[in-house]
């Protein structure tokens, strides 16, 4: 079992290895080609993997709010209308706005390649909370957010968005709130991470 690294404790406790969209392709990669592989929970980002590693996982059917609100059909007449502009997409979108995109990465992929390529202007399939990083990285650049099947702002992630600097500050200030974990579901949920990083560290993905 492969689950990716914001699942929730218990159920990193159940999985053998836990993965970030960064490193699910070496994660992947480093198994035998004959081991049979549960990946959860986004089924969009497992079905691309399947695609890229040539595996036929079995996909727990969840996925991201974010990702999935993409419209096919307004990013195709954004194309049109910047002609210019490169598709970025993150992996959990679903398969029909990846098989349009010039470029599928993680967060950090995308910020990446945003950054040392050429084209002027780019369409952003993911949270628009990149989208910052991604102006502080090339001011000179045109960064548009991709458009959801509606007009409300489902591209922007409720639940990342109750993180802000003010909260921030108040957690390393007082260290509050606190959360206790059981020992044994602490001592669970960690080996699979563990194993994580040891794979990350013998493919080179870890300084």
């Amino acid at each position: 079992v492969i689950s990716y690294i914001n699942c929730t404790a218990e159920i990193k406790a159940l999985s053998d290895i836990i993965c970030t969209s960064s490193n699910a392709k070496a994660i992947i990669d480093s198994l035998p080609l004959d081991q049979k592989i549960i990946f959860a929970p986004d089924k969009n980002l497992g079905a691309y993997l399947n695609k890229v590693t040539g595996r036929n996982m079995l996909l727990w059917n969840g996925a991201c709010m974010v990702h999935e609100i993409f419209s096919l059909e307004k990013i195709t007449k954004l194309k049109v209308r910047h002609p210019e502009a490169k598709l970025l997409a993150h992996p959990e979108c679903e398969e029909p706005i990846l098989r349009i995109a010039d470029f599928v990465g993680s967060t950090t992929q995308i910020l990446k390649y945003a950054t040392e390529d050429v084209a002027s202007t780019y369409i952003v399939a993911t949270e628009t909370g990149i989208l910052h990083q991604m102006q502080k990285n090339s001011p000179h650049k045109t960064f548009i957010p991709a458009p959801p099947q509606n007009n409300c702002a489902c591209n922007d992630c409720p639940f990342m968005k109750l993180n802000t600097l003010e909260k921030l500050y108040l957690c390393m200030e007082y260290e509050t709130p606190e959360i206790t974990m059981d020992e044994a579901l602490r001592v669970a949920a960690l080996a699979p991470m563990e194993r994580m990083m040891a794979i990350s560290k013998q493919a080179g993905l870890l300084g």
